[in-house]
């Protein structure tokens, strides 16, 4: 950690005159890993800020509960109005997690006109834009660095870098969870529930690891970069969101004989009228640098209308990754205080409700897995069906003999550019045909 060797320990010295008091909410992973940045660089940062930080209260759940070295046990509550309602704190650090209690206590702490930090993507997908209004109103600093994508700075990127552009378009894998098991799928040849075990056992997926799995912590991402990326006020029930479970290991095989690989994207445009936002699995070119981005990493690629192509990469989770986030805004927010100018980093942000364009409406190419029964004319029918809906093949290949004749066989169909409700009807009208053995497998490949 940054700063010299005999950096001071918060827990061991005492309030001095002018500091920014800080209040906990939480003291978990992140919430251990901010307490010690905090204590082994305070000298450094009291640089930076212009004053010492110093913690006043952390709340917990169970104080009894060994806790990182860095938390001095006088700082233990169990009583949230200790932090929220103290007058003596300055910011307010949410790393609790959760909505219903943190939503609470985030809206008492700016409406008493305190900063406050979070690192709380459902809290801001879901409340984001109305808690922006009322730090606004207040004339406070709400900061969330640390809510998307872990260490990576996307969110001060695009509230202080693209403040001169626009961004046209994002592209970002932002779920590590997701990204390790198609990787493990990829490489290694496990099936999905294999490649999930071992992410458990590996500690990068949760004991129930459908939130990640099922796309949603992506969705709650792709909302909070929404924001400010496009200046969208959108529900985060609106987004379509689509996650890995479908997946197949065959499918890693057939898009690898295509010159693809399979990502779980988190997607963004802006077409003036109108936006996209949209979360699922991707085909995207072995060549691209979002292809080669592997384990439980993270990376979001950006496109300025002016700057043109931009991407961040790093670690997308985790307690020091995660904490560097929180701090760097902790730093923010005091510094904003420091100099009688609360407010600033917040008041920057413009939001309005933008329309999304309907899923039926999307343009990109297809990748179609089709399992049929095999037998003359079968491939000739499929492309017939699409195209009597105006889809255009790239490619059609059947890429494995059945075991025995008459068994279904897949079919792999890449489409050029079409309309997805097109496709979706093609695909309905030939299933209530009988024409399919299983519900045919649709994934999107994505053009620049």
């Amino acid at each position: 950690m940054r700063g010299p060797a005999n950096a001071e320990d918060p827990s061991t010295t005492s309030p001095r005159r002018g500091s920014i008091r800080l209040g906990l909410l939480g003291c978990g992973t992140v919430g251990g890993g901010v307490l010690e940045l905090c204590a082994a660089n305070a000298r450094w940062l009291e640089g930076r800020v212009g004053a010492p930080l110093e913690v006043r209260r952390v709340l917990v759940r169970d104080p009894a509960k060994e806790r990182v070295a860095a938390c001095d046990p006088r700082w233990i509550t169990t009583r949230p109005e200790d932090v929220v309602d103290d007058p003596e704190i300055d910011v307010v650090v949410e790393v609790m997690g959760g909505e219903g209690a943190a939503l609470e206590l985030v809206e008492r702490a700016i409406s008493a006109g305190k900063g406050v930090v979070t690192a709380n993507k459902l809290l801001l997908a879901k409340h984001g834009p109305r808690l922006v209004d009322l730090a606004i109103a207040r004339g406070t600093d709400l900061a969330f660095e640390g809510a998307v994508g872990g260490g990576i700075p996307i969110i001060r990127t695009l509230r202080e870098a693209f403040a001169s552009d626009w961004v046209e378009r994002l592209a970002g894998i932002v779920n590590g969870t997701c990204n390790y098991v198609l990787g493990r799928m990829r490489e290694g040849g496990l099936g999905l529930d294999a490649a999930v075990r071992e992410a458990q056992a590996k500690g990068y997926a949760e004991a129930d690891p459908s939130l990640d799995t099922g796309g949603h912590d992506a969705a709650h991402k792709l909302c909070v970069l929404a924001m400010l990326a496009f200046g969208a006020r959108v529900p985060a029930s609106a987004l379509h969101v689509e996650g890995i479970e479908g997946i197949e290991e065959r499918d890693h095989r057939y898009a690898e004989r295509f010159g693809y690989v399979i990502k779980h994207l988190a997607i963004g445009r802006d077409f003036g009228d109108a936006i996209e936002l949209r979360v699922h699995p991707t085909l995207i070119p072995k060549t691209s640098v979002l292809a080669n981005v592997s384990g439980v990493l993270n990376a979001i690629l950006l496109e300025g209308r002016a700057l043109g192509p931009c991407m961040l990469y790093g670690r997308g989770a985790g307690d020091l990754p995660t904490a560097v986030s929180v701090v760097s805004d902790i730093l923010d927010v005091g510094r904003s205080i420091v100099a009688g100018a609360s407010g600033l980093l917040t008041r920057g942000i413009a939001m309005e409700p933008r329309p999304l364009k309907p899923q039926e409406d999307i343009e990109t190419r297809y990748y179609l897995r089709l399992s049929a029964p095999e037998r003359p004319g079968l491939m000739a029918r499929i492309a017939g069906g699409l195209g009597e809906l105006g889809v255009s093949l790239e490619q059609m290949v059947q890429p494995e003999r059945p075991a025995t004749p008459g068994d279904p066989v897949d079919i792999v169909v890449l489409t050029h550019v079409a309309r997805e409700g097109n496709v979706t009807a093609a695909l309905e009208r030939m299933r209530a045909e009988g024409l399919f053995a299983a519900p045919p497998r649709l994934y999107r490949i994505e053009v620049s």
